[in-house]
């Protein structure tokens, strides 16, 4: 039996970042990773160099049953402080769009430094463990492998993150080991995941491959970026924003032409009277986007042949084209999860059960879920600092 002051479950993100901090607070600690390596995610991620913060990262980019939840944490540790540790070792990184950054090379610096930061007297690392059984007796966690083996610790850390991804051996294992020490969960679903389409709405599946500048909304949030066809449905960062507002049922509303003035077709049919609307359409848009949009809107005169009534008729299809879809292309390309360990379990200062001392979650594991760009990636290093933090301060 291994003793340690705490066993952290997970060796992503959250789960090396918070093992670092707890080790050089001096706490001895136990890394299982169910993988053979730790990180996987990591190195996947941002096309391979790790989108690992965003400048603007702040409470208002995150999806939870509570949105409080996250501003404890996240004010604690910010993304300058991230900065400044990959800085510190001589990480090249640029800011892409938006705020996000990535590293020049590869994610692989990243886990290594993350690797470094947990100091070799305090840390151990071990990989490939199928984790049994977790039991809690006497105030103290026993964690048994498949193979026998076990770790015990007066602290336990659900860092093993949501099912988003499961080639890579993601899996709802958080949500069963909070439920087993009577945690509540939000019921969890794939975000930042493609849509599919249906019904009429098939037909823009022809568009495979073509791309456009859009504002996408679901509900009443809204991103302006880009929106991808697929042989599927619809992709794309603005997609994969709203997908994770997005519930069954609703409607995807879809603005072509956001930088278009109101009454652009009525003030063109003035400029242009001879001009169609399908020549307009593929002077701001990919021809085939262009050809699709023209033959479901249906005007095929010269604009001076239009009334005014018509052509605002269009305007307003272009501005707010509605896509009704059927589903997502589920957890195996969702980059995150929505939902998870309930907040309402949790104490935001040090991501500690209320009901089970010494037991804490962190990262993906809780419904806490970061907009497209970075924000997951600050939000593991924040909760798994804040995390460590109280670990340290519970020490006896």
């Amino acid at each position: 039996m291994n003793g340690h002051d705490v066993i952290i479950l997970g060796a992503g993100a959250a789960g090396l970042y918070c093992a670092g901090q707890a080790g050089q607070r001096g706490l001895s600690v136990a890394l299982l990773e169910k993988a053979d390596a730790p990180g996987k995610k990591i190195l996947i991620s941002g096309g391979g160099r790790c989108n690992f913060t965003n400048l603007g990262a702040g409470p208002g980019n995150y999806l939870s049953a509570n949105p409080h939840f996250a501003k404890s944490a996240l004010a604690r540790y910010t993304p300058a402080d991230f900065i400044a540790l990959v800085d510190r070792y001589g990480i090249a990184w640029h800011e892409k769009t938006l705020g996000q950054l990535f590293c020049d090379g590869s994610a692989r610096q990243i886990v290594d430094m993350l690797l470094d930061e947990c100091p070799p007297d305090r840390v151990t690392l071990t990989c490939g463990v199928e984790v049994a059984n977790v039991a809690r007796s006497d105030g103290r966690f026993t964690v048994t492998a498949a193979d026998g083996r076990a770790w015990q610790a007066p602290a336990l850390v659900i860092a093993t993150g949501g099912p988003s991804i499961p080639k890579m051996g993601a899996s709802d294992f958080a949500y069963a080991l909070a439920r087993q020490f009577g945690l509540k969960v939000v019921e969890p679903r794939p975000a930042l995941v493609p849509l599919t389409l249906g019904g009429e709405d098939v037909l823009f599946r022809e568009l495979s491959g073509v791309a456009a500048p859009v504002r996408a909304r679901a509900g009443k949030t809204e991103f302006a970026e880009a929106a991808l066809f697929t042989h599927k449905g619809l992709s794309g960062p603005a997609i994969l924003q709203v997908s994770s507002y997005w519930r069954r049922g609703e409607e995807v509303g879809i603005t072509f032409l956001p930088e278009a003035a109101s009454d652009w077709l009525v003030e063109a049919k003035r400029d242009r009277p001879r001009t169609h609307l399908r020549t307009l359409l593929r002077e701001r848009l990919p021809d085939r986007l262009a050809d699709a949009l023209a033959d479901r809107l249906g005007l095929e005169r010269e604009l001076g042949n239009l009334s005014d009534k018509d052509l605002r008729s269009a305007q307003s299809q272009l501005a707010d084209w509605r896509f009704a879809p059927n589903g997502t292309e589920g957890y195996a390309k969702a980059e995150v999860t929505a939902g998870g360990i309930a907040t309402a379990e949790l104490s935001s200062r040090s991501m500690e059960a209320a009901k089970v001392p010494g037991l804490y979650a962190i990262g993906e594991a809780i419904d806490v879920t970061g907009w497209l760009g970075g924000y997951n990636f600050q939000w593991a290093w924040a909760s798994g600092h804040a995390c460590a933090e109280a670990l340290a301060q519970s020490r006896p």
